[in-house]
């Protein structure tokens, strides 16, 4: 319930299972000789709405205390002030930190992704038309500030109509560095916006192809060579889909996706959910920081409300891969190394241009293809908005592509698509 505007007590259903049961409770009944209801509404300073209705429901009744939250001091009963920790109620005076937090909030507002107003009010949304576009989905200039919540309640625009924009002023960065600590060398570092954020997180997506290397054992072959991946690409996907979707945005600080020489580290701004706990994350319970985002990837298919990311990672790392720290939860996806590795991984993608893979497709080659599946009507103009290169570069891509047997152009320039050869 944290953030919302009102908060419900619920009669006539069993709180373990959630099955309606029903009840005889009775809202206009006395209390010590005067009518319940004035009795709250008595004991209550300052005053809150509230509200009570009923409901049969598959022949059963329940009754419903709809509650206004506080506005600008907390609400007391009886002149005591009450905070639920848990699934308890506390005296509010002796927890003083928990009040000062809680005073804070009613001052300011819970702040959100969809409250907070952003910083940067020129904005557009030509990429988000076109992202939705390529998954089929049709955006109406007329309703989609509205339909997508991008416009806090006095009409300007939110933190998530920023990260949604053309320019997100928000970037995500992947640094490489060559041994197992932030002290060794630095590589390079890779900026992946200032962008739409769905095109940025495409992109870090499928920059972790590149990042992937295959390695060869051939100790005491006999038959044939060993292949295996550096990490688990799955792995890598959810967490860093989770990172993006979960990020505390609204404190104006991005994730930070670091590679060392024996791991990659993901790191999430922020802790879970107020209403999640630790059990029910590792379980796979989705509770979405960002809810309205969550909803967004989900429509778009980025991600689902399955909740299978996290147990994915468990499985494949265990429950040491997450690091939960004050302010922002970490993922380690330590690498499978066949043999020494070294200062391979840097010497291989940490280059400001990365090294080219199997079959000479780089990341840029590979996206265009990825765009091209996606949207086979896709255009040189739009390709060269998405991955942000010169019209030269897209040309130059998409002649290396079909001569080498990738693509092809059915029909004609104006009229015709693009075949990705797989």
């Amino acid at each position: 319930m944290v953030g919302k505007k009102y908060g419900y007590f619920i009669w006539g259903v069993n709180d373990e299972t959630h099955e309606i049961v029903g009840t005889n409770f009775d809202q206009y009944q006395d209390y010590k000789n005067e009518p319940y209801q004035n009795f709250l509404n008595r004991n209550l300073s300052p005053k809150i709405k509230f509200d009570f209705f009923e409901e049969i429901i598959n022949e059963k009744r329940i009754v419903v205390l709809k509650i206004e939250s506080a506005n600008d001091v907390p609400t007391s009963f009886n002149g005591e002030r009450y905070i639920r920790i848990g699934s308890s109620k506390a005296s509010m005076k002796d927890n003083p930190k928990l009040e000062k937090a809680l005073f804070k909030v009613l001052e300011n507002g819970y702040p959100t992704i969809l409250n907070t107003v952003s910083l940067y009010q020129d904005l557009t949304f030509e990429k988000l038309f076109m992202y939705y576009g390529s998954k089929g989905i049709e955006l109406r200039k007329e309703t989609f500030k509205k339909n997508l919540q991008l416009l806090t309640d006095d009409g300007k625009y939110n933190i998530l109509a920023q990260l949604l924009s053309d320019n997100s002023h928000l970037p995500l960065r992947l640094s490489i560095f060559e041994g197992e600590s932030k002290g060794s060398n630095l590589y390079t570092i890779k900026e992946f916006g200032f962008d739409c954020i769905l095109y940025s997180l495409k992109n870090l997506i499928d920059y972790g192809d590149v990042l992937n290397i295959i390695q060869s054992d051939e100790t005491n072959r006999k038959e044939e060579r060993k292949e295996t991946p550096l990490f688990d690409i799955k792995s890598y996907n959810e967490a860093i889909v989770n990172a993006v979707l979960h990020n505390k945005w609204v404190d104006g600080h991005e994730p930070m996706i670091t590679v060392y020489s024996n791991r990659i580290e993901i790191l999430s701004r922020g802790t879970i959910a107020p209403a999640q706990t630790i059990e029910g994350f590792y379980l796979g319970e989705s509770v979405p920081v960002n809810e309205k985002l969550s909803e967004i990837f989900a429509q778009l298919r980025i991600s689902d409300k399955s909740g299978r990311g996290v147990p994915k990672i468990v499985e494949n790392y265990s429950k040491d891969a997450f690091d939960f720290r004050e302010n922002s939860i970490v993922v380690t996806l330590p690498f499978n190394k066949n043999r020494k590795v070294g200062n391979k991984v840097g010497n291989e993608i940490g280059n400001t241009s990365p090294a080219t893979r199997k079959h000479g497709l780089n990341a840029t080659r590979k996206q265009i293809l990825s765009e091209m599946r996606h949207n086979p009507n896709i255009t040189k103009a739009e390709l060269k908005i998405i991955i942000g290169i010169s019209d030269t570069a897209i040309d130059n891509n998409i002649r290396y592509l079909k001569n080498n047997g990738y693509l092809e152009r059915i029909g004609s320039n104006k009229d015709g698509y693009w075949k990705v050869v797989d």
